[in-house]
């Protein structure tokens, strides 16, 4: 240590020592977790005074001419070849002609660098090819994304050894072989540090040869692709009881390739996830062997697994599960508001009705808010960051927000979306939500412990700091790095005192924002709340210190926060890149009264239950003085936001774009050629209103309207009765109990009887 220093040894000291005892301690998987991926705009967001120009100048995520052509050429031809009734209810699988085409195409191979043999797309192309397969059927979309996301080829191509990416990857990349990782095990599903699977170091026969190696034991469930994959990643606990590598018994957690031909290896039978029939089920492994150099990375990885795959998982959960759940909220967008439009009861479309409006708003306002943070986490994703915090609030609120807008849209539909067959464009997708929610990081657990928990520490521009010198073993080091850092803190905090003191009191009259036309206001508001998050999560860890680790639900509230300021930045980016569209407008200010009723709300449950009641007061007086004032959005933007959906235009296209669209003559196909059908005459049907004519024929007879137009309305009621049509089944067709000749027989007699009595 330097010589004696006022502010470090009288002033710092003491706070350090209490500090020690106050701040949240860290295990080494929260730690390991912490360290991999890293900070982008959620880093702006926790210093209460976000940067606007930084965000504004960041150029949207486009896609390559290769790219591009990859979307109309082998994108859409999958899409054509798919049949998500056949493959739900008949195949319970993906065609093989299907499967071939994935794999001739190298739909398992985008992320991986073309000199492998992979396509080496941007994560930007590889979120909208999943998004458009998606809006097709979503077990060919898993089948893709898989393979691009947590798994094997990622793994390699960041940690591998250059022998073993020359070997697996270009075999990843054609489809030679099928990836797969085990990760979840019964004994371990968040908690997946917790897993019982077990890798011994040791020395035993492999390809004829005594090689030092690992025996594997281990049993994972839920493992997608599972029971097709002929490679599987890994995860397990290593250990070396006979010291053969070193002088510790426990390594840590450990990855690895296990070919599954490998004598030991069970695999092949199938879970059923929520009737949804992509490939998914449970392995085993007793007694394993495999060598060294079958650790992603080599021996020297032993043990680094659980950052390899936070690390891993940083990318992809901020791709996969927003690509599918943006694109379940558009298809729900485009089809629920064509089928409001024409669909009528008491001669008006039900989507005139105020009480079909607001759930129809909803859904659009969520597509728009859905495709924007995905659009804008994609960006991030282009320009090389890894942001884990952004990762985890867009799996959280993308999934938790299309099972919102699946339920609005079936409530719509009623029972035209209840009926299940080929006809119903909306039941596979609404059964599928379950399975969103569940996988990567149940969203209980991540809206509870992992979006404000790392947040705090990983986005909070001085906190990490802190925690490293006060868990430094040199204690001289460990003070003088928090002296460095702690007054800057101190300094940052009371600024951010004043900041959220004056922007709440003015309502953000005074926060800064760019000249952004109408929206200008909404940009004013962000700051004006970014200020109030940062000073209440100071003053939360200041009084609460590691206890804040165990107040989940005043966590999850914080969590929800930083999630809005987060989504509603993304809504106002997109805005901006968009040309700032004054016929989108309504979506946008939806989501802005949206987000900022949520964001008070949360507050004000944040100074309710907060338990120093002192430090809640203060909280109030300085950010909420008269309570939580934003009620949501006005009547009036419910009915323009809903109007959006309600009539072809470019707006509607901008709203849901890029989803796929085979004119099949089935449920999707017909309501997209009824909309335009009816929208388009419009016109003709508003003259017969008037006129208190129904039928078309009159209404040409009296001269209401021509021949011509009325042959245009009768192919809008014909395509319109098509739409409204259901399905419906053979007895034979939906159970085997009436393929049965006896069966069959005795109820048929049992009909003639009744018939004849």
């Amino acid at each position: 240590m330097s010589s004696f220093s006022f502010r470090r040894d009288v002033l710092t000291k003491p706070i350090f020592a209490w500090a020690k005892g106050v701040l949240p301690t860290m295990s080494n998987t929260e730690r390991e977790a912490l360290e991999a991926g890293d900070v982008w705009w959620d880093a702006d967001l926790f210093t209460g005074n976000p940067d606007w120009a930084k965000l504004l100048k960041v150029k949207p995520a486009t896609l390559t001419a290769e790219e591009q052509a990859f979307m109309t050429g082998p994108v859409d031809e999958l899409c054509a070849m798919v049949d998500d009734w056949k493959i739900n209810w008949e195949l319970r699988d993906l065609p093989p002609e299907v499967w071939d085409f994935i794999k001739r195409e190298k739909f398992f191979g985008m992320i991986i660098p073309k000199e492998f043999g992979g396509l080496g797309f941007s994560p930007y192309a590889h979120s909208e090819v999943v998004r458009k397969i998606s809006s097709r059927s979503a077990t060919a979309a898993v089948t893709v994304m898989v393979p691009n996301s947590l798994g094997p080829g990622e793994l390699l191509m960041k940690f591998g050894t250059d022998a073993q990416r020359s070997r697996w990857l270009p075999r990843l990349a054609d489809g030679t072989d099928i990836p797969c990782f085990g990760l979840t095990s019964p004994e371990a599903g968040s908690d997946a540090a917790s897993m019982i699977d077990t890798g011994i170091v040791c020395k035993g026969t492999f390809e004829g040869r005594e090689v030092l190696g690992l025996r594997l034991n281990w049993h994972k469930r839920y493992i997608t692709l599972g029971p097709v994959a002929t490679l599987l990643g890994l995860a397990f606990k290593a250990d070396d009881p006979d010291h053969l590598i070193g002088t510790q018994d426990e390594l840590g957690i450990t990855v690895a390739l296990i070919p599954t031909h490998l004598p030991g290896v069970e695999i092949g039978r199938r879970h059923l996830p929520s009737m949804q029939v992509f490939q998914n089920g449970p392995n085993r492994g007793r007694d394993v062997f495999i060598p060294m150099d079958y650790i992603i990375g080599g021996q020297e990885r032993i043990g680094q697994g659980w950052k390899m795959l936070m690390s891993a998982l940083a990318a992809g959960r901020g791709i996969s599960l927003p690509s599918l759940s943006a694109a379940g909220a558009a298809h729900a967008a485009r089809t629920t508001g064509a089928y409001a439009r024409v669909r009528e009861q008491f001669n008006v479309p039900i989507g005139k009705f105020e009480g079909i409006e607001e759930p129809l708003a909803r859904i659009a306002g969520t597509a728009y808010l859905l495709d924007a943070a995905r659009r804008l986490t994609c960006t991030a994703l282009n320009l090389g960051h890894h942001p884990a915090v952004i990762s985890g609030i867009m799996k959280l609120h993308a999934t938790e927000r299309l099972r919102i807008a699946i339920d609005d849209a079936m409530d719509i539909h009623a029972g035209k979306a209840v009926i299940d067959g080929p006809q119903n464009y909306l039941g596979s997708v609404y059964r599928s939500v379950p399975v969103g929610i569940t996988v990567e990081g149940a969203n209980i657990l991540t809206r509870n412990l992992i979006v404000f928990g790392q947040g705090a520490i990983r986005a909070h521009p001085y906190l990490l700091e802190e925690m490293n010198a006060l868990s430094e073993p040199d204690k001289a080091k460990g003070l003088a790095a928090f002296d460095a850092v702690f007054w800057k803190h101190v300094g940052h905090s009371v600024a951010t005192l004043f900041r959220a003191w004056g922007r709440s009191w003015t309502k953000g009259v005074i926060a800064p924002a760019p000249n952004a036309g109408d929206a200008t206001m909404f940009y004013r508001q962000l700051p004006r709340y970014s200020a109030a998050f940062a000073l209440s999560a100071d003053m939360a860890l200041l009084t609460m210190g590691g206890a804040l680790k165990r107040k989940e639900m005043l966590s999850a509230r914080f969590g929800d926060i930083l999630s809005e300021l987060y989504l509603l930045s993304a809504a106002l980016k997109r805005w901006q890149d968009e040309g700032r569209q004054q016929i989108d407008f309504a979506a946008l200010e939806w989501c802005m009264h949206s987000g900022f009723k949520t964001i008070e709300n949360r507050f004000a449950e944040i100074f309710a239950n907060f338990p120093n009641r002192f430090v809640a007061g203060f909280l109030k007086f300085i950010v909420q003085p008269f309570g939580a004032r934003v009620l949501g959005p006005s009547d009036l933007t419910v009915h323009c936001c809903a109007l959006l959906l309600l009539e072809p235009s470019a707006a509607r296209d901008r709203l849901t774009p890029d989803l796929s669209h085979v004119d099949d003559d089935r449920g999707a196909a017909r309501l997209e050629k009824a909309f335009m059908l009816v929208t388009s005459a419009e016109d003709i049907a508003r003259r017969m209103r008037t006129a208190k004519i129904r039928n078309w024929k009159e209404a040409v007879t009296k001269g209401v309207i021509t021949q011509a137009e009325g042959e245009q309305i009768a192919a809008a009621q014909a395509a319109t009765a098509l739409v409204i049509e259901v399905d419906d089944f053979a007895p034979e067709e939906l159970s085997p109990h009436y393929r049965k000749p006896p069966v069959r027989q005795f109820f048929q007699e049992l009909g003639e009887t009744r018939a004849a009595s």
